[in-house]
């Protein structure tokens, strides 16, 4: 039994959930959040830490990269695609924020396979970048800076990919929706937004 999960919880119980206990009694009738967050399951990426909001505020997707694949109905069981679904038609979400990071070991596993590579889980998913990864690999970037590029243009992939089911791109046309990428930087912990008009990433300023 993980202990530092067990001393964690009595942590809870006797602090935050003694200081909040009518509030989380409330979220126990239903949660109404209106941004969905699309993140990496990585363990240093917690988009209710890094945006500091409190249970019920934000819907969490995570998987390997943030990746969004595309609309398909194929009969086979969909994670993500099934979060998505229930965010938007289930609980109206009006912002969904794709949110990137630096160092993602899923891009980094995207770039550095070799095509005698075992195929595996990982490898099938990520093949969703594969166009990225092809993209950047054509351009003349550094090794570092090839990461950087990568893991920014797959968060571009994603939200074109967002596009690619109807119930999202109904809601983004009668601007019921509103799209969003975002990169998280773990050196600075600076965020930026892709600005779509500009074609770039700009660094969200924040008060000192």
């Amino acid at each position: 039994m993980p202990q530092q999960l067990i001393a964690g919880y009595n942590r809870f119980r006797k602090g935050y959930f003694l200081q909040r206990r009518e509030e989380l009694s409330k979220l126990a009738h239903g949660q109404s959040p209106s941004i969905a967050v699309l993140s990496c399951c990585d363990s240093r990426v917690d988009p209710t830490i890094i945006f500091d909001t409190p249970p019920g505020k934000l819907f969490v997707i995570r998987n390997v990269a943030n990746l969004v694949p595309q609309c398909e109905n194929d009969g086979r069981p969909r994670g993500t695609s099934s979060a998505l679904e229930f965010a938007v038609t289930g609980l109206n979400v009006s912002h969904i924020v794709v949110l990137g990071h630096a160092h993602c070991g899923g891009i980094k596993a995207l770039l550095d396979r070799k095509s005698d590579d075992t195929n595996t889980f990982v490898d099938q998913w990520m093949a969703i970048a594969e166009p990225v990864k092809q993209n950047i690999l054509s351009k003349n970037y550094s090794a570092d800076d090839r990461y950087t590029a990568c893991e920014q243009a797959t968060i571009i992939q994603s939200l074109d990919n967002l596009m690619t089911f109807p119930w999202i791109e109904a809601r983004v046309t009668q601007k019921k929706l509103a799209l969003h990428g975002w990169y998280y930087d773990l050196h600075t912990a600076t965020l930026s937004c892709f600005e779509p008009e500009k074609g770039k990433f700009t660094q969200i300023t924040y008060d000192e």
